[in-house]
């Protein structure tokens, strides 16, 4: 029998005899907490359960059996009473010293022996087999119980050092003064402080989650929910990326508030709920990237794939409920190949600020809402969110879609990585939602040499009805929300990410740009130009837009923001011009004829007809027609004789963009040998071209050209400096002048490119 070797004393003490009842209560307890972590535990949702429920019961008899087998003296009366005190003390069994190092060696090399080793480790250390066995079981409760004390000391040390600088924030806040009147600040006097302040408390707050599902996943607590208090979404680290805040807004993040303001915390009851649809949804996902025909039809011209109602209807039952009354269905597919590892893709996925900037034209704002999980192994795997984002097209006409869903990531068990959203209207229904996504999300495989391999789906119900008859065509088609958009922009985002991140200068980047650090200076600043033109251009529920009486068939819109205590724009009052229009030319020759600085004389009425030369050049990806440029205007006018303009062009299979910011010489010097580019002011201005409904080929001799019939949607936006003083009011004046400014670029666009297309 085990602990009966001779010359035993009693009360002798050793590292598994003394501690043998509290590491029996520990492992009691660890096992009872597993059990009640599986019901949380999403990867642990397969057909594995039952083994692994199995496999616990199996541990908790043994360890039950060598709390009994390693106590020495215990009578049939002491085992039938144990609440009576025994007569004479317990004999334990103590392993020698030369026994102890033995196995410390031993597991030091390999921490779970198998049989074999075990009863190896036993003929030569004198010991039974089951006792080796639970010396080991015993050593790893031990093990772990230490790193996870460590562990959870720095945590807290770093949960109570955020808490300390929140404080100390909030007390900066308090006792703030007008520097101008020295009396006691104003709310929208605090704009810079209460922004920064909001920041802290975002970043605080997710790592109060992070600390908590540690914590749940470790001691088996639930996690603390923390009431919803308007968070405010940051941008990319540019750190001030567009006008997140409207004036006059309040701290909605949508116009529509109860979007949000039902979702203030998830209640205990709801978060099983969530789980069981993020499940089903991942499976429906998983099937409908895999699966073909009959589930998905081809286009005619094979450009697109897709969905087949009926099919679907019959081969997924479950789901979030019928369409509502009203709505209609969008759903694609799309499959590419990029080059960008799978682990980082799947970060910026489920990274809310990466996400919103690396897909910057899509999503005007995205937020966390709640993390019900983090993932397991110290990645994404298992993690589950609440998200809350506003999708776009550039274009004032065409209206936002406000979405809350819970977003689930999973790794499966054939390498791959899928990613998934589902709304949450079948819990909550929202009367003011005119969009829901049904199972929407990609599937990533891992390739060779750092690509990924990605299948995107994207299935929508919403209400398109107020959808400006111009762009009807383009969202009907799918190309405006669907599939096809989100991988050919996230393909061109890969190269541009491969390119900021290359250390050595191609040949083929010209001009004054010398150093490595000064070229990514240089596309970090025009990074921030592109969001900051995105997020001002749409029709989003933030703004605010006039429409006044255009000098032709299209109506200009006008908005205005105030710029104060922001480093990136220049204080005052900003004056933002948007307008969309139709073109019989194809998008790619509009692009063509934009991004040309050789033609930028014939529409631009700022350079006053003066040449334009390329200074800087940098290429952004394969299409020559992605890259990054610092022009100089060599105008007669003196006044603009050292006037820079930053510039940015960028095309896909979805819609093209050329986006500009007049820039100061020295300002940009600073940037050009690898400075701070987020304190250099920007107002963008510029053009999205997109086409006016699904890709044709064309039969004619020119080749193939976008576009039902060829045609181009082109929306034209300026960002105006009106006046330096944030509190001035704006005039009408303005407002004429940049009306007057807008309608003449148009017309010059439209005899340019007109003239240009009789002449292919």
């Amino acid at each position: 029998m085990i602990g009966r070797n001779a010359g035993t004393g009693f009360g002798s003490s050793s590292p598994l005899s003394l501690s043998q009842a509290n590491l029996l209560d520990t492992q009691q307890l660890q096992i009872q907490q597993n059990q009640q972590q599986q019901l949380f535990d999403l990867p642990s949702v397969t057909s594995t359960g039952e083994s692994e429920m199995n496999r616990v019961r199996e541990d908790e008899f043994e360890l039950s059996k060598s709390g009994s087998e390693n106590i020495e003296g215990v009578s049939g009366d002491d085992q039938a009473d144990p609440n009576q005190r025994p007569n004479k003390k317990k004999r334990y069994h103590r392993h020698t010293q030369h026994q102890i190092q033995e196995m410390e060696a031993f597991f030091k090399e390999c921490p779970h022996p198998d049989d074999k080793q075990r009863k190896e480790l036993s003929r030569e250390l004198g010991l039974e087999p089951l006792q080796v066995k639970f010396w080991f079981q015993n050593k790893r409760t031990q093990m772990k119980n230490q790193h996870e004390r460590s562990e959870n000391s720095q945590l807290r040390a770093e949960n109570d050092k955020l808490r300390a600088e929140n404080m100390r924030y909030k007390e900066a806040l308090t006792n703030a003064s007008c520097p101008n009147c020295g009396g006691p600040a104003a709310l929208g006097e605090m704009s810079f402080d209460e922004h920064h302040l909001r920041l802290e408390n975002a970043r605080l707050r997710e790592e109060i989650d992070r600390i908590s599902g540690i914590a749940a996943k470790y001691v088996g607590k639930p996690m603390v929910s923390y009431p919803f208090s308007n968070p405010i979404p940051s941008r990319s680290p540019l750190g001030v990326g567009g006008f997140d805040i409207q004036q006059g807004m309040g701290n909605e993040m949508f116009g529509a508030g109860e979007l949000l303001r039902s979702v203030s915390g998830q209640s205990e009851m709801e978060k099983p709920m969530i789980i069981e649809l993020a499940v089903s949804a991942m499976e429906e996902l998983i099937r409908m990237a895999q699966i073909g025909e009959p589930l998905w039809d081809q286009e005619i011209d094979g450009s697109m794939e897709i969905l087949n109602e009926d099919e679907y209807g019959r081969m997924f039952l479950r789901g979030i409920g019928p369409k509502p009354f009203g709505f209609k269905s969008e759903a694609s597919r799309e499959t590419a190949v990029i080059i960008m590892n799978h682990m980082n893709l799947v970060e910026i996925l489920m990274d809310a600020n990466q996400y919103s900037t690396v897909f910057s034209n899509i999503i005007s704002r995205a937020l966390t809402v709640d993390v019900l999980s983090t993932g397991v192994a110290g990645n994404y795997n298992g993690a589950l969110q609440v998200m809350s984002a506003e999708f776009q097209v550039p274009s004032p006409l065409v209206p936002t879609r406000e979405s809350l869903f819970v977003r689930y990531c999973k790794q499966n068990g054939d390498g791959t990585w899928a990613v998934v959203d589902v709304s949450l209207d079948s819990l909550r229904p929202n009367p003011v939602s005119r969009c829901r996504r049904r199972p929407s999300g990609c599937l990533i495989q891992e390739m060779p040499n750092g690509y990924s391999k990605v299948t995107w789906v994207e299935h929508i119900e919403v209400d398109d009805r107020s959808v400006h008859n111009l762009y009807k065509p383009l969202v009907n088609s799918g190309l405006a929300f669907g599939a096809k958009r989100w991988v050919g922009t996230l393909d061109r985002q890969c190269e541009r990410l491969a390119s900021v991140m290359a250390s050595n200068i191609p040949s083929g980047d010209i001009g004054v740009i010398t150093t490595p650090e000064g070229r990514k200076s240089m596309l970090k600043l025009a990074e921030r130009m592109v969001i900051s033109f995105c997020s001002g251009v749409t029709a989003s529920t933030a703004h605010q837009w006039t429409t006044l009486s255009g000098s032709g068939a299209e109506d200009v819109r006008v908005m205005t923001r105030k710029s104060v205590d922001d480093p990136g724009r220049p204080p005052g009052i900003v004056l933002n011009a948007a307008t969309s229009f139709w073109l019989p030319v194809p998008p790619k020759r509009v692009f063509d004829f934009l991004r040309d600085e050789s033609s930028r004389s014939e529409w631009d009425i700022l350079s006053n007809g003066g040449m334009v030369q390329e200074m800087a050049h940098i290429a952004n990806g394969r299409d020559h027609g992605n890259c990054v440029s610092l022009l100089r205007v060599n105008s007669t006018n003196s006044s603009q004789s050292n006037m820079l303009i930053l510039q940015e062009s960028c095309t896909d299979q979805s819609g093209s963009y050329v986006i500009y910011a007049p820039v100061d010489v020295v300002a940009m010097n600073v940037v050009l040998n690898g400075g701070d580019p987020d304190y250099v002011a920007l107002l963008p201005s510029g053009f999205a071209i997109l086409p006016d409904g699904p890709t044709i080929q064309s039969v004619g001799p020119t080749g193939s050209e976008m576009g039902s019939g060829g045609g181009s949607l082109l929306t034209v936006a300026f960002q105006i400096l009106v006046d330096s003083v944030p509190t001035a009011k704006l005039s009408l004046g303005s407002v004429a002048t940049v009306n007057s400014l807008i309608a003449c670029t148009v017309e010059r666009i439209k005899a340019a490119v007109s003239g240009d297309s009789n002449h292919p």
